[in-house]
C-alpha cells in the first residue's frame, strides 16, 4: 500500500479541523461511518453532508487522490486492516446489518468498476479476440481458473477456437504455438504468479497477442499487450475475494457483447442454433424430453 494510501481514517481525523467548514462536514460524516460511506454516490455524499459535489472532490484531494474512486479504495484497504470478517463487518454485526454491508459494499465497487473501465482498451481486447484465429486463456488458481472456463466456454459459443489452460506445462506449450494470429488471455486478479508470467513472456516472444485481467501496475499488466484494469478493494479473509470474483465476471461479459457486435450476422446465427440444439436434446430446458419418453403411460396420467 502507498503513503497516500496508508492509515487514512488516521489523516482525515487530524487533518479535518485545518479544513474549511465544508469539507469538515464531509470528513465528519465519512468519519461517523465509513462503511456506509464506502457505498454512497458522489451526489449522496454531498446531500447527506449538506455540501456540493465539487466540495467532495475537493476534500478527497486534500489527501492526495485524483478524485473519490481512488479515495474510496484507499478506505476500504484501511478498514480492511481492522476486520479479519469482511472489510466492512464486525463480529457483532447482526444478520440484516451484514447484508446490507456486504452487498452495499459490493455495489458501490461495481459502481466504481464503470467509471475505472476504459472503453477505449475494451474495444481493442474485443478486436484481438474477434480476429484471433486461436485464443488460449491462461490462469493460476481457483476463481481465475474458473474465469478462464468461463471465457473459454463462451469464446467457443461465438465460434472462436478456444481453450482454457490452467497447468504451467501446458501453458508453454500453448505459448509456443499461439504464433502471431492467436491471443493469449491472462487472468489473474493477483498479476505477480511466476509460471504465468513466464508463459505470457514466451507467448509474446512468438509474436501472439497477450491481454491481461488484472489490476493494475502488476508485473502481467507490464507485460501485456492490451491491460483491461481491474481494481476492487482487498478482501479481510481471501487472496482474491468476492468483489474481485464478480467485477471479472463483468469485464468477460462486456468483451463477449462487444466480439458477438464485431462478429455479426454469423455469431448471432451461431447462438440460435445452439439454443435449438440444447432444447432438442433436453438440455437448458426445464425438463427432459426424456423423462417423458421412459415414463410409463399410467405414471404419466397421474402427474
Amino acid at each position: 500500500m502507498n503513503a497516500v494510501a496508508s492509515s487514512l481514517l488516521k489523516r482525515m481525523k487530524s487533518k479535518a479541523n485545518a479544513l474549511p467548514r465544508a469539507q469538515q462536514q464531509v470528513i465528519a460524516l465519512i468519519l461517523k461511518d465509513p462503511e456506509q460511506a464506502l457505498t454512497l454516490s458522489v451526489d449522496a455524499l454531498a446531500a447527506q453532508a449538506h455540501v456540493s459535489m465539487p466540495t467532495i472532490m475537493r476534500t478527497t484531494r486534500q489527501f492526495g487522490f485524483e478524485g473519490v474512486r481512488e479515495f474510496k479504495l484507499a478506505l476500504a484497504q484501511d478498514l480492511g486492516r481492522t476486520s479479519s470478517v469482511h472489510r466492512a463487518v464486525s463480529l457483532d454485526d447482526d444478520c440484516a446489518v451484514i447484508v446490507q454491508k456486504i452487498l452495499g459494499s459490493t455495489a458501490a465497487s461495481i459502481a466504481a468498476l464503470q467509471h475505472q473501465l476504459n472503453p477505449n482498451t475494451l474495444n481493442e481486447a474485443a478486436d484481438l479476440l474477434a480476429q484471433a484465429t486461436r485464443i488460449d486463456c491462461y490462469s493460476v488458481g481457483t476463481t481465475s481458473a474458473f474465469m478462464a472456463d468461463d471465457l473459454q466456454g463462451r469464446l467457443f459459443r461465438l465460434g472462436k477456437a478456444a481453450h482454457a489452460i490452467h497447468d504451467a506445462h501446458k501453458q508453454l506449450i500453448s505459448a509456443a504455438s499461439l504464433g502471431i494470429h492467436g491471443v493469449a488471455v491472462a487472468i489473474s486478479h493477483v498479476g505477480r504468479m511466476p509460471f504465468l508470467l513466464e508463459s505470457v513472456t514466451f507467448a509474446r516472444q512468438q509474436g501472439a497477442k497477450v491481454i491481461a485481467i488484472t489490476q493494475p501496475h502488476t508485473p502481467l499488466a507490464d507485460m501485456a499487450d492490451v491491460v483491461i484494469d481491474v481494481m476492487v478493494p482487498p478482501d479481510a479473509v481471501m487472496r482474491v475475494g468476492t468483489e474481485a470474483y464478480i467485477a471479472h465476471l463483468l469485464v468477460i461479459e462486456l468483451l463477449m457483447i462487444l466480439v458477438l457486435q464485431k462478429l455479426g450476422p454469423k455469431a448471432i446465427e451461431l447462438q440460435s442454433q445452439y439454443r435449438e440444439v440444447l432444447h432438442q436434446h433436453g438440455q437448458d430446458v426445464d425438463q427432459h424430453p426424456w423423462i417423458q419418453w421412459a415414463w410409463p403411460h399410467s405414471e404419466k396420467e397421474a402427474t
